[in-house]
């Protein structure tokens, strides 16, 4: 075994360890900003309907963040990306509700 065959081998592991690192790296970063607008919605509706303060609604935000994150941690990318679908429809659904309710 030459040494270009070693820095053939070399460049390939690295490629191998640069793109299952970003891949991790962007699932994690779904799961943390599907767990921030949860939490943020869930927040406001909290905050609008029982009336708490700051200190409450990042409390409310981070206790989501960490439910999704734990939730979602043996999720695929497209099971996330469907869960994110469902509650983009969902929310337009109560906008459409909303608007229409006299």
């Amino acid at each position: 075994m030459g040494i270009g065959d070693k820095m053939r081998g070399f460049a390939t592991s690295a490629q191998d360890g640069v793109k299952s690192s970003t891949l991790s790296l962007m699932h994690i970063s779904v799961r943390l900003i599907t767990g921030l607008f949860l939490g943020l919605v869930l927040g406001l509706i909290g905050q609008e309907l029982l009336g708490y303060g700051t200190f409450a609604l990042i409390f409310v935000m981070v206790v989501v963040i960490g439910l999704i994150m734990k939730f979602m941690s043996g999720w695929s990318m497209g099971k996330i990306l469907i869960f994110d679908l469902i509650c983009i429809l969902v929310a337009m659904l109560l906008r459409m509700y909303i608007l229409v309710a006299p």
